[in-house]
């Protein structure tokens, strides 16, 4: 074997591959570097704009639909962190992790989340077909449709 390495230095065609591959195997090396820092970036995109996804949700909050109604949402995204909406005395609040007593528990993925939201998909109708799981009080999750009305 290092007679064959040997000859391969020596030779100016086994330079030009040992050459070659010392070129490609640093290629590969920035890449993989390159789209490990874009995944982090687009992670973070990701995150602020799931955040952006529930402030226009909460900001759709219609406050006469909820009179009388004590109520913590708390989703669970596939991707990204868990947030609440906690519905007291006609208001609504935006929370950011895990609620100590939520009310329904909603978990589904980003998509399922911002098709509801953006009146695309029915939210019964994902719930349904298993694009959304509830636990806890799930004839709560029946009323966020009135809660928060698509315009």
């Amino acid at each position: 074997m290092q007679r064959l390495q040997s000859k391969a230095i020596k030779s100016k065609v086994g330079r030009a591959v040992i050459s070659g591959l010392l070129t490609l195997n640093y290629r590969l090396r920035r890449l993989t570097k390159g789209s490990a820092q874009t995944s982090e970036s687009q992670e973070s995109a990701n995150m602020s704009d799931i955040q952006g996804l529930f402030e226009q949700m909460v900001g759709r909050f219609d406050s006469a639909a909820a009179a009388g109604l004590e109520a913590v949402f708390q989703y669970r995204l596939d991707e990204g962190d868990a947030h609440y909406a906690a519905i007291s005395n006609g208001e609504c609040t935006l929370g950011e992790g895990e609620h100590d007593e939520p009310s329904v528990i909603l978990l589904m993925d980003t998509e399922t989340f911002k098709e509801v939201l953006n009146g695309e998909t029915n939210g019964m109708q994902a719930f349904m077909a298993g694009r959304i799981r509830a636990e806890g009080d799930i004839m709560l999750a029946t009323r966020l449709e009135s809660l928060f009305p698509v315009s």
